[in-house]
């Protein structure tokens, strides 16, 4: 398995939780990561990307101030770290990865989903109000 996301869960409205994307090495060691997201009935919606080797990131403005990406505790992984959970943060969450950075114009095309080269299973988030 090259991408494994575990970490979702229930939550009450105003908790948190914390996602994990486990990666291959040689995933973790170039690719960038990033969260994405999918409500029944909506679009995807891109949270959040880290590229662990230069630790650059790019953020969803809607993401921003309540969602962090960061490398994880575990080997070759990276957390979303969510917080102040709302109801319509319910959603499966998807890790994915992409050869690249994310510099120069690349996060833009990384949130759109363009050239994905691996997408992890999803993991159901619900929110309780």
């Amino acid at each position: 398995v090259q991408l494994q996301a575990s970490g979702g869960g229930v939550a009450q409205a105003g908790g948190s939780l914390r996602l994990s994307c486990a990666a291959s090495g040689h995933i973790f060691s170039s690719y960038s990561m990033g969260w994405f997201r999918q409500s029944p009935g909506k679009e995807r919606e891109f949270l959040a990307a880290l590229r662990p080797s230069d630790d650059s990131l790019y953020f969803a403005d809607s993401a921003r101030g309540r969602f962090f990406i960061s490398r994880g505790v575990a080997e070759n992984t990276v957390d979303l770290q969510m917080n102040s959970l709302k109801p319509e943060d319910t959603a499966v969450y998807y890790c994915a990865a992409r050869s690249g950075g994310l510099k120069y114009g690349l996060g833009d095309s990384f949130a759109q989903g363009l050239g994905i080269n691996y997408w992890g299973k999803g993991t159901q988030v619900t929110v309780s109000s």
